[in-house]
């Protein structure tokens, strides 16, 4: 759930050029209607749905939360498989690169503010993650010209540990269980912030490293323009 997310999906099953790397003819032949694609949407079809269960009988019923907590499971689950699918079949469209990060933060988004509502969490976690998992996503398009914020293994755990706490506080648990999920949320917060201040570390180098090496670009292109019509002259 996460950078140009590593689910970035669609694609025709083009075949990679030598080097393994996608060739841009390739990447353009990438087909809307692929299963990485259809995973995306799915996720975020599923969303409305989930909401309808948690809710379900004032939010309370262990058997509605129970389905709740099914359908924000397989919506965790195709996460990881349409990444995967991307990654292994070179399934790239704009389409998956922009819906993926926004099905995942709509799943998410969904679950915090739906739970802070009915009182099992507290609003200021719901609004740390939320901000940050926002603020990230919109700082990844910041940097994108100059670079790619890679998926960090901190990431991958906070995506894990958000993604256990979550499920755990959507299930009615009661008694040593409720007491595990609360510090299994504490995990994910204090992952939440770590990874978020290194993500911000990260994107302020990249685009200053990307500026730097624009007017490098920029003086280059200038000296040769000024330096041409001198060697013509000779």
């Amino acid at each position: 759930m996460t950078g140009v997310p590593a689910s970035a999906a669609g694609g025709s099953g083009a075949k990679p050029v030598r080097g393994g790397k996608l060739g841009a003819a390739a990447v353009n032949q990438a087909s809307l209607w692929n299963i990485a694609n259809i995973l995306t949407m799915a996720r975020l079809l599923l969303v409305p749905g989930f909401v309808v269960l948690l809710l379900h009988n004032g939010g309370y019923d262990p058997a509605w939360r129970s389905f709740a907590w099914a359908a924000f499971a397989i919506a965790m689950i195709t996460d990881l498989f349409d990444g995967h699918l991307a990654r292994t079949y070179n399934l790239v469209t704009d389409f998956g690169k922009i819906a993926d990060p926004i099905a995942d933060k709509a799943i998410m988004g969904a679950a915090l503010i739906c739970l802070s509502y009915l009182g099992d969490l507290p609003w200021w976690v719901t609004g740390l993650i939320l901000f940050r998992e926002i603020g990230i996503t919109l700082m990844r398009f910041w940097v994108i010209r100059h670079a790619v914020i890679p998926a960090s293994r901190g990431g991958k755990m906070k995506t894990l540990a958000q993604g256990t706490a979550v499920g755990m506080y959507v299930l009615a648990l009661t008694g040593p269980l409720a007491t595990l999920r609360f510090w299994v949320m504490a995990v994910a917060v204090v992952l939440t912030v770590v990874t978020g201040l290194d993500y911000v570390r990260q994107a302020v180098v990249l685009r200053r490293q990307g500026l730097a090496a624009e007017r490098a670009e920029a003086a280059a292109v200038e000296a040769s323009e000024v330096c041409g019509p001198a060697e013509a002259e000779r």
